[in-house]
């Protein structure tokens, strides 16, 4: 092949791959939390009507705040999908009544089912599972349910039992007709969530599969809530770097490990189907980065990113 050739086909690479890296943000999930609800008409200038949004419930936080949280997701032309972490679930009628008013008030037909991260329950549930079994989602309508995937494991379950509980309860919300998304708690390198997702397609897994990446925010932070939420082995990719005082408070942005991901995507037998984006430097930050994005307004580098 000709130098010529070779050029020609490098940049029809490269042209494929900044395509598929802006489909990934035009098609992300992001984070919101309820301090950020002031913030949500400004982001109609950043993302398409219909974003999925995920509704953070933050300790002490009530059901009442999630579901005014939800109601102005709703309002304001996005697709609002709260968190239930099952242990803050006090019984069976408190359970009714959270579906109950996120359906009926904010139009909800989503939620993400996640244990929490607290050492006891206040109630009944302890799993995601003992929660689907309840059938209480598709009795008050809900079409969609998404579960936490783990790829680096979890700092407080065995391993085995994290991937027998991931294929449980992907399987169980399957079996009682719902659409079912395993969403992964955030990580900074590519290739462990790939070889993870692999490995569950090969054994049979049909949810769909979404990794979910960090923001841009300051490293210091990123260190901060990659430690609170137990990120597993790839929070190397973020010591890799000299942890002078300036890098500590520099920036640290998401578009390795999204070029990592989106040259691995396939459209057509996806091992995973999207990515989410938490918003640890900000909700509207991010909403920015996101469209920056997904309008291609950035450049492949030598770094095996991309420069905005």
């Amino acid at each position: 092949m000709s130098q010529q050739a070779e050029t020609v086909e490098m940049s029809t690479v490269e042209a494929s791959l900044v395509q598929t890296i802006m489909q990934l943000a035009r098609q992300a999930s992001i984070e919101i939390n309820v301090q950020d609800v002031p913030h949500l008409h400004a982001s109609c200038d950043y993302l398409p009507a219909g974003q999925k949004m995920y509704v953070s419930h933050l300790p002490k936080q009530t059901w009442g705040e999630t579901e005014a949280a939800c109601r102005a997701v709703r309002a304001t032309g996005f697709d609002p999908v709260p968190h239930i972490p099952v242990r803050l679930i006090e019984d069976a009628v408190t359970l009714d009544r959270i579906f109950g008013n996120l359906v009926r008030n904010a139009q909800v037909d989503e939620v993400l089912l996640i244990s929490g991260d607290y050492p006891q329950s206040l109630g009944p549930y302890l799993t995601t599972s003992e929660v689907l079994r309840t059938g209480m989602l598709t009795q008050h309508g809900l079409k969609r349910v998404s579960v936490a995937g783990h790829p680096e494991g979890h700092p407080k379950v065995a391993l085995d039992e994290v991937r027998r509980v991931e294929l449980e309860k992907t399987a169980l919300a399957a079996t009682m007709g719902l659409e079912v998304t395993l969403l992964t708690q955030f990580f900074f390198e590519h290739t462990p969530f790939l070889e993870w997702a692999q490995t569950l397609r090969e054994q049979g897994m049909q949810a769909r599969i979404v990794g979910s990446l960090a923001g841009p925010a300051g490293i210091a932070t990123l260190f901060r809530f990659a430690m609170r939420c137990g990120v597993g082995p790839s929070i190397r990719a973020l010591g890799a770097r000299p942890t002078s005082l300036l890098k500590l408070i520099g920036d640290h942005g998401p578009e390795q490990v999204m070029r990592g991901l989106a040259a691995a995507y396939r459209g057509d037998q996806p091992d995973f189907n999207g990515v989410h984006l938490f918003s640890f430097g900000g909700y509207l930050r991010t909403c920015r980065w996101l469209h920056a994005v997904a309008n291609g307004r950035f450049k492949l580098n030598d770094n095996d990113g991309f420069s905005m």
